[in-house]
């Protein structure tokens, strides 16, 4: 989401025990389908849908490194022919820990349809498809002010890991939040779920750029994201 853009996840009113899908008073999903990413005619419903909840709009060019890269790991939420949902992630080798790392880059629900599960759903979807995948583990950030979406990962076993300072443009900041499919090695010898540095030559002032740019990759920005890795 989560950039992420799990700044748009539903606010939840209450938590289904059974599922930790939050949930209002008789709301259901009877007439919602979940699909997956086909082509590109599914591309203008997903940009409309983020964009309205986005002070400042993504690149076109954004969107597309996301989904042409991993289309397998986009899901529509889908009403009546038209896009009320949409998750965008991607998965690759995270260098410094030597680790398999989804992220979900991008994650947003029509606003009239919110706190109807539709969210949690997508983000369940995306995160078995990276464990089929051989996920180790999966990130996002959202807004530390943001207590809908806060809720909605945590009930899902997202924790925090780390807080990013003035990380979004208008100066707020996040949470980076992180969902472990498996423990890290190193975990019982008190490494705890970082794991090991990947060594061969990889420091602590790569794994900063390689963090900056995961991010920077997530806001929208293929030019900052080049420069940090660079």
């Amino acid at each position: 989401t989560g950039a992420v853009l799990p700044s748009t996840a539903e606010e939840p009113s209450a938590v289904d025990g059974s599922t930790g899908v939050p949930q209002k008073d008789g709301a259901t999903m009877d007439d919602v389908t979940l699909v997956a990413y086909r082509d590109e005619n599914d591309m203008p419903g997903i940009v409309e849908l983020i964009e309205k909840d986005l002070s400042e709009p993504y690149s076109i060019f954004t969107y597309r490194y996301f989904i042409n890269n991993w289309p397998e790991l986009s899901f529509l939420a889908m009403r009546e022919k038209r896009c009320v949902g949409a998750i965008v992630c991607k998965l690759d080798v995270h260098r410094c820990r030597n680790t398999y790392r989804g992220y979900i880059a991008m994650l947003a629900v029509d606003k009239e349809l919110r706190g109807r599960g539709i969210g949690s759903k997508l983000v369940r979807l995306s995160l078995e498809r990276m464990r089929t995948m051989g996920a180790d583990e999966c990130v996002l950030e959202t807004e530390v002010t943001n207590q809908g979406a806060l809720v909605l990962y945590r009930s899902i076993g997202f924790v925090k890991e780390k807080r990013l300072h003035k990380y979004y443009l208008n100066g707020n900041d996040a949470f980076r939040l992180k969902f472990l499919f498996r423990l890290p090695d190193g975990f019982e010898q008190g490494l705890g779920c970082l794991g090991p540095p990947a060594g061969d030559g990889v420091d602590e002032a790569q794994h900063e750029a390689d963090e900056v740019a995961e991010g920077a990759e997530g806001r929208g920005s293929a030019e900052e994201a080049a420069a940090a890795r660079s």
